[in-house]
């Protein structure tokens, strides 16, 4: 796994996993300044916080992505999520172990999804905005699995075993804090006022102040020294 290589990349193509959130934006931010020529994958992937979608939009034409494009699946359609199951409350209170707005398998699909259209237009690196320290504790955000995709990745496809260049999956945030990841991106000119976390945003986008990615995104913040350019509902708990 390539963490956040020294190099300027040139021309080279990249594919970048963007959610619209916080993270995503600031590695889109990253590689751009990298030299790569950014295109841009999103998932419609059946969330409840859809309102992350047009932040993508946004986040990808301020950022310089040569290409944005959001692909349509229905992870809804196997539940067991609070993002895609309605009749699933979100947590408002810290929880033990792996959260219920975890969603099976969704890095797996997604990164499955990037790769093949890595392999289409000839891109080799892929970033992702994956962080294993502030974070709600997923297991597909752990270092060890995007080595295990790397390793996945140049076994399972025809670039991979007969290009005679290996794919490289970027984490550039893995070992960061938010607060470190907010002060990088600020450096870089990411706009966080375009972004979107929360998992219960309102159809503006708005903020609940309540949920897990809230209270990691508004702490980023405090601890950063920045002002919390994020936009809360009427009714959001701002003292998180």
């Amino acid at each position: 796994m390539n963490q956040d290589a020294d190099h300027r990349a040139g021309d080279r193509n990249a594919v970048v996993l963007l959610s619209g959130g916080l993270d995503s934006a600031t590695v889109l931010a990253m590689a751009s300044a990298k030299g790569y020529r950014c295109h841009a994958i999103s998932f419609d992937y059946g969330q409840r916080h859809r309102a992350e979608l047009d932040a993508c939009q946004r986040v990808a034409a301020s950022l310089g992505a040569v290409d944005h494009r959001t692909v349509k699946l229905d992870l809804a359609a196997i539940g067991g999520s609070a993002l895609t199951d309605a009749s699933i409350d979100v947590p408002e209170t810290p929880t033990e172990g792996i959260p219920i707005t975890y969603v099976p398998a969704r890095n797996t699909v997604f990164l499955s999804l990037a790769l093949g259209y890595a392999e289409v237009i000839g891109a080799f690196d892929l970033f992702i905005g994956v962080n294993a320290v502030d974070y709600s504790g997923y297991p597909d955000c752990r270092p060890e699995f995007i080595r295990a995709f790397e390793t996945t990745a140049n076994l399972a496809t025809r670039a991979g075993t007969e290009g005679g260049e290996a794919f490289r999956i970027h984490a550039p945030l893995s070992e960061r804090s938010k607060a470190e990841i907010i002060l990088r991106g600020t450096e870089l000119g990411v706009d966080y006022a375009q972004t979107v976390s929360c998992y219960q945003a309102d159809a503006e986008g708005r903020a609940c102040g309540r949920c897990d990615s809230c209270r990691l995104r508004a702490e980023g913040f405090r601890n950063a020294c920045l002002a919390d350019p994020t936009r809360y509902r009427p009714d959001a708990v701002r003292d998180v």
